[in-house]
């Protein structure tokens, strides 16, 4: 059962990592449109791609901070009290981010517009970029099985750095990967270069900080690069596969291919990290089973975790189908 729940919690990162990942991205790619009338047309396109669904994909944080609390409580708390520091700020870029998201096009000032945009772009950035960290520090154990670890060091170091700046560039890969689906949809053939364009860039660093990250983990986290290497390398091997193969088919093929396409290849480099984990659930001194609730705990948490799949699975589906036929609108 504790090992179902970890699934269950994987699944919830990694459909935030994919739906969640390129809302963030998007608001990269806007902070780097350039001037107003130079990035009036990509923010247009941001806009109309983001406007109808991005919201709804913090439902997936809702589920991955429920399902840990619940099934592995000692450590979420562990979690909480280590690396409340970059948490605060991941909180925080996604409240101001939504608020300027919302605001920017609800102002009548074009100063306070200018305002709620930058305030929406640079929380997108910064939102993934603490994520990142976080999860680089519980990869290379410095989160302590009873928490309270060091304030900085657990998040301040090479791995989560490293991390962090891997999650930001995964989120600007995918989000240009699928605005150039949407506006290839949309016949907008300037901004499907454009996007392209960003999308190959995004693809290159992504790979490079990945081998940056690699020889980083060799150093710093010796037992996760070795799992990495010799447990975790067909889904490396299929991550950069489909990332080649989504370039490739960047003006050839319908979107619909290319985004799944895209999908395929940041979820298998996410999932990536939990199958080398496995079976630590923190570092390499806490594993999934010593963390684990209560049987009491865990048998109606996987009745509910089906029944939430049952339900919210359909319902994103239904919700992206009719975002895909324009049949959206915000109101």
């Amino acid at each position: 059962m504790a090992h179902a729940a970890a699934a269950g919690l994987v699944a919830g990162l990694l459909a935030y990592a994919a739906f969640g990942g390129a809302d963030f991205g998007a608001g990269f790619w806007d902070l780097t449109a350039g001037g107003a009338e130079a990035g009036r047309q990509p923010r247009a396109r941001i806009d109309a791609s983001l406007g109808p669904v991005w919201e709804a994909n913090h439902t997936w944080l809702i589920y991955c901070l429920v399902v840990m609390w619940t099934a592995f409580p000692a450590a979420f708390a562990a979690v909480m009290t280590t690396l409340y520091l970059p948490l605060g700020v991941a909180a925080l870029g996604i409240v101001l981010r939504g608020s300027g998201f919302a605001f920017r096009k609800a102002v009548w000032r074009t100063s306070q517009a200018r305002l709620s945009g930058i305030a929406f772009a640079l929380s997108s950035v910064l939102t993934p970029l603490a994520f990142g960290t976080v999860a680089g520090a519980i990869a290379s154990g410095r989160v302590p099985a009873r928490g309270y670890g060091p304030p900085f060091s657990s998040w301040l170091n090479p791995s989560s750095v490293m991390s962090g700046l891997l999650a930001v560039a995964v989120c600007a890969y995918l989000a240009a990967a699928f605005l150039t689906a949407d506006a290839h949809a949309a016949h907008e053939t300037e901004l499907v270069d454009w996007f392209g364009r960003r999308a190959r860039v995004a693809a290159v660093v992504t790979g490079a900080l990945s081998i940056v990250g690699l020889v980083v983990a060799r150093a710093d986290a010796p037992l996760l690069f070795d799992h990495l290497v010799h447990r975790a390398w067909p889904l490396a091997f299929c991550s950069v596969a489909a990332g080649v193969a989504a370039l490739l088919l960047l003006r050839r093929a319908s979107p619909r291919l290319m985004r799944v396409v895209s999908w395929v290849a940041v979820t298998t480099l996410v999932l990536a990290w939990p199958v080398a984990q496995a079976p630590y659930l923190l570092g390499t001194h806490t594993t999934i089973s010593s963390a684990a609730a209560p049987q009491t705990s865990l048998v109606p948490l996987a009745i509910i975790i089906v029944i939430a799949g049952a339900v919210i699975t359909p319902s994103f589906a239904l919700l992206y189908v009719l975002q895909q036929r324009s049949q959206l609108h915000e109101g």
